[in-house]
């Protein structure tokens, strides 16, 4: 493990070393406007939502590096303390990025990027009409962290009004994330999908107490073939299946195993951990516990 001093190394090199860490980073694709209305639109993934009561979205226009100069999107919202922000989505993510380039004082990115601006409800800051979910807000505050290049500046935005695209509800009214397609950003010039393969789902433990890593037995979980994850999702469970259960399902789903194995009861207790290990993938906590479960009944 290689420890480094933030301090020690060229913000550059941290920065680096940070953007790859902490990611995937949603995007807020922010719209501002000068004091003579004149638009700006620019993308930056220093971002996130922070509270549902008061609705506060957070991001970070930080400054240049290179430089030490500050962003139009930052000069905007000191003088108008207001901006909408528009999520990006994989449609337009390419658009986004082209948005991103510094092109000078007056030109704007909406046409640049050839993307559609819409006027606002409450705000002066323009909508990007191909963004499927836009946040108008009002700036409650701006947080300088530092005057140095690659220094932060928080954006602390509370959302007054949100627009969000019917096409991508499902039947509840709940924002589908299969249909909204959003996207990440990683380090360099990577991205990632919020959607297809790369979905998938962890139950919360809410309602739930779960027996904990700690509860299961020990010949299961110092296993070599399974890993965190697995553990973690047998631990997520409030009771073990019982005896009768187990073995019901050893007679019926494990019956071909233990005969094969029957004299070899090490290569037995492997082949169950391997094939739990597989069902656990595959989501079916209740049929792994029932496979580990087995080789000592």
């Amino acid at each position: 493990m290689k420890t480094i001093i933030p301090s020690d190394i060229p913000v550059p090199q941290l920065h680096g070393l940070l953007l790859g860490s902490v990611g995937p980073r949603p995007i807020a694709f922010a719209s501002t406007v000068d004091e003579n209305g004149n638009p700006n639109l620019a993308p930056f993934s220093f971002f996130n939502v922070f509270s549902a009561n008061p609705p506060m979205l957070i991001f970070s226009p930080a400054r240049r590096g290179r430089d030490n100069t500050t962003k139009h999107t930052y000069e905007n919202i000191k003088k108008t303390m207001e901006c909408c922000i528009n999520v990006v989505n994989y449609d337009i993510v390419q658009q986004t990025s082209l948005a991103s380039t510094e092109y000078p004082e007056g030109v704007s990115e909406f046409v640049k990027a050839g993307l559609t601006p819409v006027d606002s409800e409450k705000i002066k800051s323009k909508r990007v009409k191909e963004s499927p979910v836009q946040f108008e807000c009002k700036v409650k505050e701006v947080i300088e962290l530092g005057n140095q290049g690659g220094a932060g500046n928080l954006i602390l935005a509370e959302v007054v009004l949100m627009h969000v695209n019917e096409d991508v509800l499902d039947e509840n009214g709940k924002i589908d994330q299969h249909k909204i397609g959003l996207v990440g950003r990683m380090g360099a010039n990577w991205y990632s999908k919020g959607f297809g393969d790369a979905l998938f789902e962890v139950p919360k433990p809410l309602t739930t107490l779960g027996i904990g890593v700690d509860a299961i037995p020990e010949e299961i979980r110092l296993s070599k073939h399974l890993t965190g994850n697995d553990l973690g999702m047998l631990g997520n469970v409030e009771q073990l299946p019982d005896e009768t259960d187990v073995n019901d399902y050893k007679l019926v789903e494990l019956s071909d195993l233990f005969v094969e194995l029957e004299d070899e009861p090490e290569k037995l207790e492997i082949a169950l951990h391997k094939l739990a290990h597989k069902q656990l993938e595959e989501g079916k906590v209740e049929e792994a516990w029932k496979t580990l479960l087995a080789f000592n009944n």
